[in-house]
Parts: structure tokens; sequence; C-alpha cells
């Protein structure tokens, strides 16, 4: 089955097409900045930009036309409903142009399936933390469970809050990874609420540390230390909790290797499997919407009415039933 995916749910606009688990073209353009952060409308006119020349560019480099497709997948949510909305709109239209049928997907589920695809695991505790979202995931009764998350701010987000903070534009995730090499620890805040975790107040104190000189440097490190700290003893319950031994590492964030790092080595001592994602397939990228696609398209038969088709910017990963696992 020949699928395009198309993702849009925050600062990455990209389409791919794969034939079942092999990729056969893949173009991507994220937004970024110098200064500030990332304004949604700033993001929607990015993508607007780039969709049309995206989508020539996969044409041209798998020699395909858009009638040979079986399938187009997009990004129904969570995330930006400016960003989500350019692709929802733009599936739509090829959808009706070429007489494609069109199913929406939740992105998060994108994510654990390209997961799980890519590294082989059967089921295992998922660590998801991105922009928008940080979460600890398992499947359990038919659908996928979250056994802790951020209760406020995302760890993703908190970074780049840091970073719009101390001047490092945006993504700043690893511009402070590369700054926390050169950092000393401080004692910061360490919010552990049971299953769940808060970085807002993590947040606050380094800003009022480095408003008063404290080096960027020792504040990256200790932010960095602190938080994935933080992450790594709740996804260690979720493993002791959920008894699986299996652990994989999704999302923008598992790029970074101090945190793939330091849950290798609780992995190691619970006699887990740690699975970090390839840095290709980790972050927001069209392959997995693609993937995810033929797999609730196989599983269910499930298409979208093309003249009622909407986004979903709230859509959380536990209200979709996996029918597919």
């Amino acid at each position: 089955m020949k699928c395009l995916g198309i993702e849009s749910t925050a600062h990455t606009f990209g389409i791919s097409i794969i034939e079942d688990k092999k990729e056969i073209a893949t173009a991507s353009h994220t937004f970024t900045t110098e200064e500030g952060g990332m304004i949604p409308m700033e993001v929607q006119k990015h993508h607007l930009e780039f969709k049309d020349k995206l989508l020539k560019q996969i044409l041209d480099e798998s020699k395909l036309e858009l009638k040979d497709l079986d399938l187009i997948s997009f990004s129904k949510g969570p995330g930006l409903p400016p960003s989500l909305v350019v692709g929802k709109d733009f599936a739509v239209k090829l959808a009706k142009e070429n007489n494609v049928p069109l199913i929406g997907v939740n992105h998060i589920c994108a994510h654990l399936e390209i997961g799980r695809m890519i590294t082989k695991t059967k089921d295992p505790v998922f660590v998801f933390v991105s922009g928008a979202n940080t979460q600890i995931i398992a499947h359990e009764g038919g659908r996928y469970r979250v056994f802790g998350e951020a209760l406020s701010i995302a760890l993703g987000n908190a970074l780049d809050k840091f970073g719009r903070i101390i001047g490092l534009g945006f993504p700043a995730g690893p511009k402070i990874e590369q700054l926390a090499k050169k950092g000393q620890l401080l004692d910061l805040p360490y919010v552990v609420k049971g299953m769940d975790v808060d970085f807002s107040g993590i947040i606050t104190k380094a800003e009022q540390l480095f408003k008063k000189g404290v080096k960027k440097e020792d504040l990256c490190f200790s932010l960095q230390e602190t938080c994935f700290a933080m992450l790594t003893e709740v996804t260690e319950r979720a493993l002791a909790h959920c008894d699986k031994n299996e652990c994989i590492l999704i999302g923008g964030v598992a790029a970074n290797q101090r945190f793939c790092e330091m849950l290798n080595d609780m992995c190691e001592d619970r006699n887990a499997k740690f699975y970090p994602v390839p840095l290709k397939y980790c972050g927001d990228n069209p392959i997995m919407i693609a993937w995810q696609g033929i797999l609730e398209y196989k599983s269910t038969k499930r298409l979208e009415d093309l003249e009622k088709v909407d986004i979903n910017p709230v859509w959380r990963i536990d209200e979709v039933e996996a029918t597919w696992y």
C-alpha cells in the first residue's frame, strides 16, 4: 500500500511517501528563529510557503503521481491549530483532486508506532517528550494509557522558554545541550508528584538565577540533570507497575544524548532494554504519519468524510482505540 503522509502539527511541515514499511521519498522544512519563540501565525505562513515545494520535491524524487497513491494520511491533532489547518486543507485538496482516500491520525500515536516499528519492540513503555507533550505511556486494555505526564509546561516547551530567556532562539534544546557540557550542578526544584512531573517552577528558578548573574552553562547543565532525573524516576516506576522490560524514548527531546544515557543506565539496573529512536524518526516527521495511516486503515478501513473532516488540536492519546496493536 502506497501512502502519502503530511505532518503539520507544530514547527515542521513534512511530506512523505511510503509503501508499507519502505520509505520512498521524504521532504520536510522546519520553522526556526534567531530570537524569540514559535509564533503560531508565523509558523502557519511558513507551512503555506513550503507545502507545494515539498510536494513537488517528493513527487520528482519518487517518480510517482498522486493518482498512484492508495491513501493520504495527515496529522489531525493534537497540535497548534494554525499549523494543523494547513496540513488538513492541503490533504483534503489532494484527496479530492486525485480521488484518493483520506485518513486523519493522532500525532502522538504516530510517534509511538514509528518507534515500535523502527526498534522492533513488542510492548514497551514509551517516554514521549516533545515541545508540547511530556508523557509516560504504555499499552494496556486495548488502548494507550498515560501513566505520568507534565502537569503544566511540557519539557520541550520548558527548554525553549529558558532558551528565549537567555537568548538562544528557537529551537533551544540542541543549544542548551551543548552549553550544558561546560556546566556544573546547581540546586533547582525537583518536582515529582506521584507519577507526574512539573517543570514550571524549575524554569522560574533558573530565570531568577540567570538575572542574578549565574552562568548560562551551569544553568543549562542543572536544568537538564534535574528535569531528566525526574522523568527517569517516573519511567522506572511505570516499568515496574506495568511489568514491562522495554523502554522507548521518542519525540524531539529524544535527540538529547544525556537523557538517553540516564534512561539507559536506569534500564540496565532493572534488566530492561532501552531503545532510543534514531534522530530521523524521533522528532516530528511525515514518515510516521504515513505509517500510522496504513496501520489504522488496514485495521479499521476508517476514512474521513471529505466534506466534514476537521482538526482536533486537543486530541489525547488515551482517547484513541488502538485497534492495530
